[in-house]
């Protein structure tokens, strides 16, 4: 039996999609509502292909959370220099750097060897070579931020020194640098709230321990033992959503008023899209 609910809702995101994007140049120049300022620094990994994503990520993330002392968008080297234009025209916070020029040299040449080969590898230099100082936040492009997100601004603003991770739903190991009992409570990487910075020591060993090349889930592995060896907390399961039961739905069934935030992981990420509403 065909589908119609699913059918229609990726058309509907796919043709959403393309009228953000075709508004781009006005939609980076569109004022913001105010936000309260946060004492915090935001840091995401994108590319062009993630323009529009990145756009809306960035925009309801100053609209709903507050505006950051920086919120830096790191380029895989693909954006063009007019998208980086239209990106930092969005808020004076915003800086698009280039992923080789972020990159802390001092890290370990397979680092840089899984960058060149594999996209996960992009995200785990960028990642490593985020300066912690103080309340940090990594985020993917593809998390959408809802008007509950006022909860987050909180968190960020509480001098705790408690790092957060976005507990996964579908978790997926690199095995090979993960002993037996240390898949509990799986992380996923799209979204971390750093409030002290992290040992990378130990997972650093054993990475540099593979006899073989890394692969598409070998960073997610390293930051799931990384943060629990940080001792960090999972976010609220009902609020930071992780969920895809929806997927072969018409209706996005968590984005509601009340949440913070959604990852739009590939299988829902047409759903991205269905937040008419909540677009700015």
């Amino acid at each position: 039996m065909v589908n119609w609910g699913y059918r229609a809702a990726r058309l509907r995101g796919k043709f959403t999609r393309w009228w953000y994007e075709q508004r781009s140049q006005s939609l980076t120049r569109r004022p913001l509502p105010s936000a309260p300022q946060l004492n915090a620094s935001i840091y995401t990994l994108s590319c062009q292909r993630d323009f529009p994503e990145q756009v809306a990520c960035l925009r309801s993330f100053l609209t709903f959370v507050g505006v950051p002392q920086q919120f830096v968008i790191i380029s895989d080297g693909s954006y063009t220099l007019e998208a980086s234009q239209q990106l930092e025209r969005i808020h004076p916070c915003v800086q698009v750097v280039q992923l080789l020029e972020f990159a802390n040299p001092e890290l370990p040449p397979p680092v840089f060897d899984y960058m060149r080969s594999n996209s996960m590898g992009k995200k785990l230099l960028a990642i490593l070579s985020i300066p912690i100082s103080g309340t940090t936040v990594y985020t993917d492009s593809d998390i959408f931020f809802f008007p509950g997100a006022k909860a987050l601004a909180e968190l960020l603003q509480t001098d705790d020194g408690q790092s957060y991770y976005l507990p996964d739903n579908d978790p997926a190991f690199d095995l090979r640098i993960l002993n037996p009992g240390e898949e509990a409570k799986p992380i996923n990487g799209g979204f971390i709230v750093f409030k002290q910075q992290p040992d990378w020591q130990e997972v650093m060993n054993r990475f540099l321990a593979l006899s073989e090349p890394p692969n598409y889930f070998t960073e997610q592995t390293m930051m799931h033992l990384t943060l629990h060896r940080l001792g960090a907390k999972p976010l609220e399961r009902d609020r930071y959503i992780m969920g895809r039961e929806d997927e072969f739905m018409w209706r996005d069934r968590y984005a509601e008023t009340d949440i913070v935030l959604r990852h739009y992981v590939t299988p829902v990420r047409h759903k991205f899209w269905g937040n008419w509403r909540y677009l700015r």
